[in-house]
């Protein structure tokens, strides 16, 4: 008797598995001549040769599938059992052609607005991208699941997500704790939504393999960044040098998205915005989008537009 074991990675087995392994025991009903035992995030099979390379076929499918989709339920695990084409088992999204990422769970992530749509329309169009608009609006999530879409689909290599950590001082020297630490709670926003769109074990096994890097602006001094979607957040904190030093790192097969909010520098006093430089020498040149968006698309809780709203009539009466 031939023994197969598959190894499950980046994926977490209970998901896997089912409900006291439900769909464990859904593998064993359309395999009846194997012997299957599900253990840690192992599956060992027991039977004959060729019946175990057609199990092994089924499972890795029911892996890509989950990978996608990160949810396995018993529609999807029986007709992923009984057919012979895994491309004509993609699930008919009537209405959600629109579908960014599914995300945990089974969520899907989709544009809101029409901003958020024009976004991604530039972004299939150019290779660099800025999008600029107040909080709220949707502009690192909707740039975060284009990155998560271009790395699922294998346009890109890796994803490096950076920002100034103006508030800290660029060095974090002062700050308690070992580098990660100090990091994180100004990459927090970026980790967020990597979180709604990649289960835990494998967004772990990205960042621990490099495949995901969130690092401060300063780290990307003298790199060539190919082969990713690199996401400059919060760039209305960058200076002249800051600024030209990221859009210079642009390798082969790269795509660069740039977002910011101009209303809201942290830069000191005197010092000019390298968002603000860039939108004026750049606005014209083929190849990089421009995507303004504003209030109409704050996605957050009702009262963030009209906080948004409050502040706009302070700052344009001068505080008066």
């Amino acid at each position: 008797m031939n023994e197969l074991i598959l190894e499950l990675t980046e994926i977490n087995p209970r998901e896997f598995f089912g409900e006291q392994n439900a769909n464990i025991e859904l593998l064993k009903k359309y395999f009846p001549k194997l012997k299957i035992v599900a253990r840690g995030n192992k599956i060992i099979v027991f039977g004959d040769e060729e019946m175990l390379e057609e199990f092994d076929k089924r499972v890795d499918m029911l892996v890509t599938h989950f990978g996608k989709y990160n949810k396995l339920d018993q529609n999807s695990i029986e007709r992923i059992l009984t057919s012979d084409d895994l491309g004509a088992l993609e699930e008919p999204e009537g209405k959600g052609g629109d579908v960014l990422v599914h995300g945990v769970n089974g969520r899907l992530i989709r544009p809101q607005t029409a901003n958020q749509r024009k976004l991604i329309d530039l972004m299939k169009k150019n290779d660099m991208v800025f999008a600029i608009g107040p909080a709220g609006t949707g502009k690192t999530y909707t740039g975060v699941a284009l990155a998560v879409k271009a790395l699922k689909e294998k346009q890109v290599k890796r994803i490096i997500l950076t920002r100034p950590a103006v508030e800290a001082g660029e060095n974090l020297g002062f700050l308690p704790g070992d580098l990660k630490e100090k990091l994180d709670p100004y990459m927090q926003p970026l980790y967020d939504a990597l979180r709604d769109m990649i289960p835990p074990e494998k967004l772990a096994s990205f960042i621990e393999n490099g495949i995901i890097q969130i690092a401060p602006l300063a780290f990307m001094r003298g790199r060539t960044l190919d082969n990713a979607f690199v996401i400059l957040d919060e760039a209305q904190n960058t200076t002249h040098a800051q600024m030209k030093m990221f859009l210079t790192r642009m390798g082969k097969n790269a795509k660069f998205m740039i977002t910011g909010d101009p209303g809201q520098i942290d830069l000191p006093r005197r010092v000019i915005s390298g968002l603000k430089e860039a939108l004026l020498v750049l606005g014209n040149v083929k190849g990089i989008g421009v995507v303004y968006l504003d209030d109409k698309d704050v996605i957050r809780h009702r009262l963030v537009k009209d906080i948004i709203e409050a502040y706009k009539k302070i700052e344009h009466d001068g505080g008066q």
